[in-house]
């Protein structure tokens, strides 16, 4: 079982910056694929970014060059760097983890341990 606890949400004016963070426990990070998803109001769930067992990461052509997925083993947390925010990155941030290897975002299905969320409300 992994259990994952996500922190740093918050409210932020457009071109801020916010740092996601996403605290495993029961297995190390670096034994697992770890993601990020995001879900507006009335939208689906849509992968934002992937770090696999491999090191390799991926993101979503929305928030490419914008965006930074890391790992720290020592503290077996995932971070979530987030700059030059805008009002369509909105939305609850998901933490998810898989055993599974992954090539690419992959769908929300593909994932088998979730954290509870955290709100990033960005104002234009």
């Amino acid at each position: 079982q992994v259990w994952l606890v996500e922190s740093g949400g918050g409210s932020v004016q457009a071109g801020g910056s916010l740092r996601l963070s996403c605290a495993a426990s029961g297995y190390t990070v670096s034994s697992l694929s770890m993601s990020w998803f995001r879900q507006a109001p009335g939208r689906e769930r849509e992968g934002v970014t992937t770090t696999t067992r491999g090191g390799y990461t991926y993101y979503a052509d929305s928030v490419k060059g914008r965006f930074t997925i890391s790992r720290d083993s020592a503290k077996n947390t995932v971070y979530l760097q987030m700059n030059s925010l805008k009002a369509e990155d909105t939305g609850m941030y998901y933490c998810a983890a898989d055993f599974r290897t992954k090539n690419g975002l992959g769908y929300p299905s593909q994932y088998n341990y979730w954290g509870q969320g955290t709100q990033v409300t960005v104002s234009s």
